[in-house]
């Protein structure tokens, strides 16, 4: 199935010149979602995970089925201050500022294999945080992954780990 089929776009959205790209409609679609996420099973089964990640948010939705398809454990990477517990912080450089995202403490073993993962790249900027936090904790990382990447924007260069994709746009 293809399911680049059931991606939305809208444009101007969140303001204007941003065209969105909606994984609602993919969501809402019981067969497509189902193919999503067997592909992603695909891409991320050889990496041999013990550990899926995912950022917030729509990150969660991508994650936490394909955790329980693969019979691992989930864990969020949320922006600061949104985790109950002990946290583990990093900031990382915008291009205007810094945003800090954390995990919580005990989320992640040293001797965990560590799967990140998404719903869409850009610039790869919070995928990359993401990853060094990871490491930060001491968990390995085995792979990247997102539904959708926006191929011209350069994300995946800036990872560090490998890099999977369902859905290429090339922006």
């Amino acid at each position: 199935m293809d399911i680049k089929q059931h991606i939305r776009t809208i444009p101007d959205f969140p303001k204007p010149g941003i065209l969105f790209y909606d994984i609602s409609t993919l969501l809402a679609h019981k067969d497509a979602w189902r193919a999503c996420v067997d592909q992603l099973a695909e891409i991320v089964r050889p990496w041999a995970p013990t550990k899926l990640v995912g950022i917030e948010s729509r990150g969660f939705l991508t994650t936490a089925p394909l955790a329980l398809e693969l019979g691992l454990g989930f864990a969020m990477v949320r922006k600061q201050g949104k985790l109950p517990g002990e946290t583990v912080q990093y900031a990382y450089e915008l291009e205007y500022g810094t945003d800090t995202v954390e995990i919580q403490a005990d989320a992640i073993a040293p001797s965990d294999r560590v799967v990140v993962l998404d719903d869409l790249m850009a610039t790869g900027g919070t995928m990359a945080a993401a990853v060094e936090l990871i490491r930060k904790v001491g968990g390995e990382v085995a792979g990247t992954a997102c539904i959708i990447e926006l191929t011209g924007l350069g994300g995946r260069d800036e990872l560090g780990a490998p890099f999977a994709s369902l859905i290429q746009y090339d922006e």
